[in-house]
């Protein structure tokens, strides 16, 4: 690859050839600036005879866009037919003086799960998905939703609450730029469900049984008498099937796109909530070097991601149900005391949490109660009140 070349045709989709270390982004070999192909002049084949210059010249930048979910997984899918086309649109619309040539690896095939982060602060990857929900101990502050369970399961609103926080709490942000990069746009997932392959009527029923919970979600079994296990979307089909746990705590539109109800046929509505579990972020340095017509033109589609997702995510919710059932699962529900049963169970692992950041000069306290003040000043009723107990 040269710094220099004729745009040659579209953008490269869904690269998998792509291992790590190398990057059709910024990639240390070729230098910390933003590299450029550009259009040149045709050469007459006369002796000496050079035709006019073309009218413009037309930069194309490299970026390789990671996530290690595949397109299935509704926030890469709409990162990749939303938010790529919109920015080419409007880069297009804004006068083609800059094109994009996007290298999309998805998957994992350039940053496995969990380690977007590190990916695109090294410069692996110049942007993608980030889960925070995998950064636990880099980006705490941006698991608070993890720690408050049974909150709200209004998407849009969680988006909005932790966006608002990003803003009055430097430290969210923080969190970000010291990983060399920067947030762009937020994403909330559909509400927590238990899905098994034994039937739920109970909390009594999860005694002794080993369920799958992703990192900070493994708090909302402590109490049950259930045994966390961790795990991934990626693994939890066959870790069902072949008994490695018997169930998993996870989102209803993953559960069906994974064919969860294959093997864990017992859907139980529990309704945990909705949770904050990433952002698509760019890496600082490839942001730093970009002209501000793609910058700008990056940040118009970013904030228009956030809902774009949301809308997507929740419309699918019930149709994702309705395959389940459509698959063989059974959907109960679990009863309003049964749920105040599993909560009031919980330690009161949200204070914990934020105790624990506040000795480490976190302010835990700040972001936990500034979370849950937005939540009840949009309305909604919580069946524990983590922070005044």
């Amino acid at each position: 690859m040269t710094d220099t070349r004729i745009d040659s045709g579209p953008r490269p989709r869904h690269d998998t050839s792509l291992g790590r270390g190398r990057s059709l982004g910024r990639g240390r070999s070729l230098g910390r600036g933003v590299r450029t192909v550009l259009c040149a002049a045709a050469l007459a084949l006369g002796a000496g005879q050079v035709l006019a210059p073309a009218a413009h010249a037309t930069e194309t930048i490299p970026l390789t866009v990671v996530a290690g979910h595949p397109p299935a997984f509704l926030w890469v899918k709409t990162l990749s037919e939303s938010f790529i086309p919109g920015v080419d649109r409007r880069l297009k619309e804004g006068g083609d003086a800059y094109r994009i040539a996007w290298t999309e690896a998805y998957g994992g095939t350039v940053a496995k799960i969990g380690g977007e982060l590190e990916a695109i602060e090294e410069g692996i990857g110049d942007m993608g998905f980030v889960g925070s929900l995998f950064e636990a101990a880099k980006m705490p502050l941006h698991n608070v939703t993890y720690m408050l369970p049974f909150s709200t399961d209004n998407l849009f609103l969680v988006t909005q609450t932790v966006a608002a926080l990003s803003k009055r709490i430097p430290e969210m942000d923080q969190e970000w730029t010291r990983n060399n990069q920067m947030a762009l746009a937020g994403a909330a997932l559909d509400s927590y469900h238990l899905f098994t392959n034994f039937p739920v009527n109970s909390i009594d029923d999860l005694n002794g049984r080993k369920i799958a919970a992703p990192g900070p979600a493994a708090n909302w079994l402590k109490g049950t008498g259930a045994v966390a296990v961790a795990g991934n979307l990626q693994t939890y089909y066959n870790d069902i099937k072949t008994g490695v746990f018997e169930g998993t705590l996870t989102f209803a539109t993953a559960a069906a796109a994974a064919k969860l109800q294959e093997v864990a046929p017992y859907v139980t509505k529990v309704n945990i909530g909705a949770q904050f579990a990433g952002a698509i972020t760019i890496n600082a340095d490839v942001w730093a070097d970009l002209p501000q017509p793609v910058k700008d033109a990056i940040l118009a589609e970013a904030a228009l991601y956030s809902d774009t997702f949301a809308k997507a995510q929740a419309a699918r919710v019930n149709a994702s149900f309705k395959t389940m059932a459509d698959g063989g699962a059974t959907i109960t529900e679990l009863s309003p005391a049964e749920r105040k049963r599993w909560a009031d169970a919980l330690p009161n692992v949200a204070k914990e949490w934020a105790a624990d950041l506040e000795a480490k000069g976190v302010p835990g306290k700040a972001v936990m109660t500034g979370y849950l003040d937005g939540l009840r000043a949009a309305g909604v009723t919580l069946p524990r009140n983590w922070d005044r107990e």
